[in-house]
């Protein structure tokens, strides 16, 4: 159910692999040798990274980008734009919000940077959000997808500029 869909952060598409990586696959997991995973970290490692990664900051107007974004794709909302009311049945609520800024963080942190930018957010916008924008008969009947209405927000929504406010 979309309810539940809304406590993963994110909805990875994965493409089926090409002949010869499939050909590699089922031979190496049909063969009497079984792979040993190698520890890249551990548990304790991991939670570190996971606190380190909240702090990375959030300037106010990349938080404001992020809220825009999500607050975008709801239907009922004076902010949605037109393509929203016509094709979005379900928009994505404050959790959407939240792990944008999350995986926006993460990014940042794998990439050596000690901020987020709105082209992080723009990064993780379609995993974080294409299974929390659920598009209604109209869309479907139009060939429209999740994917392509994330992708018309992020078009649709200004980036703001990063000066202070006053």
């Amino acid at each position: 159910p979309e309810a539940q869909l809304d406590r993963f952060m994110l909805n990875i598409l994965i493409e089926y692999p090409k002949r010869d990586e499939e050909i590699q696959i089922v031979k190496s997991t049909t063969a009497e040798e079984e792979a040993k995973p190698n520890v890249v970290m551990d548990g304790s490692q991991i939670l570190q990274v996971q606190k380190i990664v909240r702090r990375v900051p959030v300037s106010d107007h990349v938080l404001e980008y992020a809220t825009d974004l999500v607050r975008g794709t709801r239907p009922e909302s004076d902010e949605a734009p037109r393509f929203v009311k016509d094709w979005v049945e379900w928009g994505a609520g404050p959790r959407a919000c939240q792990f944008l800024l999350f995986g926006a963080k993460a990014r940042a942190f794998f990439r050596g940077r000690p901020h987020i930018t709105t082209a992080d957010v723009r990064a993780v916008a379609k995993p974080v959000m294409r299974h929390r924008v659920i598009v209604n008969y109209a869309a479907v009947s139009e060939g429209i997808t999740s994917d392509e209405v994330v992708e018309k927000i992020l078009e649709s929504v200004p980036e703001p500029s990063q000066t202070v406010k006053a």
